[in-house]
């Protein structure tokens, strides 16, 4: 597989820990403890295991990507290879489960989430970051023509679901019924569910006065209903019973 075909099928791990990973860690610190033992269900590089760590020592990661897997390995006790929808864990076997912009690309995103449940404790919580259908960009790049074209597509996401489906059947993006009724039917509670904004930490890199200015306009954004036209929707699963 090109690199080209696996960002186009998997997207791209977080290759630096930036101002918005440590956004998205407060949020997680928030909302989940990391006493307990942790699951990054589509671990990547392992670099949120890598965060987890002043907090946990008890921290697994599950990865598809052979190399990725191997590179993230130092980050957590064991990394296994293999896809979010059979995870080799028994019931009950996590206090917290991430998926990390993860779920978009798996073959089944319903039994992804029943999957998570199943691997999680009674009252252990589930925190997913995920792509919300109603952001301007698609940033996983579309197929044109049958060749991929990599990079952010404006407005891609508010074509028509057969449209949107031949540019980009590489990945989902959900809307906030989508998400939740990937869940509704397990035995879990809703406890959290908004809309965030990203880093831009490209956009502050490069004109650090009009980035700066930038995530503070729309982190106030996402207290208003403008959040609808959030990068990611941030929901988080908490498990009622075994």
């Amino acid at each position: 597989m090109s690199y080209s075909d696996k960002a186009a099928l998997r997207g791209e791990p977080g290759y630096v820990w930036r101002s918005g990973q440590d956004r998205r860690l407060t949020m997680i610190r928030k909302w989940a403890s990391l006493s307990g033992t942790i699951l990054d269900n589509g671990c990547g590089l392992g670099t949120y295991l890598q965060s987890f760590a002043p907090y946990n020592q008890i921290r697994f990661g599950l990865e598809i990507e052979h190399d990725r897997a191997v590179k993230a390995i130092q980050t957590a006790n064991g990394i296994v290879e293999g896809v979010g929808e059979t995870l080799p864990f028994a019931r009950g076997s996590f206090d917290f489960v991430l998926s990390n912009e993860v779920i978009e690309h798996v073959a089944d995103d319903a039994l992804y989430a029943a999957e998570m449940v199943r691997v999680l404790k009674p009252q252990g919580r589930i925190i997913i970051f995920c792509p919300n259908r109603w952001y301007p960009v698609e940033q996983h790049g579309i197929f044109w023509r049958g060749k991929y074209k990599f990079g952010n597509i404006p407005l891609v996401n508010y074509l028509p679901d057969p449209i949107r489906s031949k540019l980009a059947p590489h990945v989902r993006v959900y809307t906030a019924h989508s998400l939740r009724r990937l869940f509704r039917d397990l035995p879990v509670e809703l406890i959290h569910h908004s809309r965030i904004f990203g880093g831009y930490d490209n956009i502050e890199g490069r004109w650090p006065r009009f980035g700066k200015w930038l995530k503070k306009f729309l982190y106030l954004v996402e207290r208003t209903p403008l959040s609808m036209f959030g990068i990611s929707h941030l929901i988080v699963i908490e498990k009622t019973e075994l």
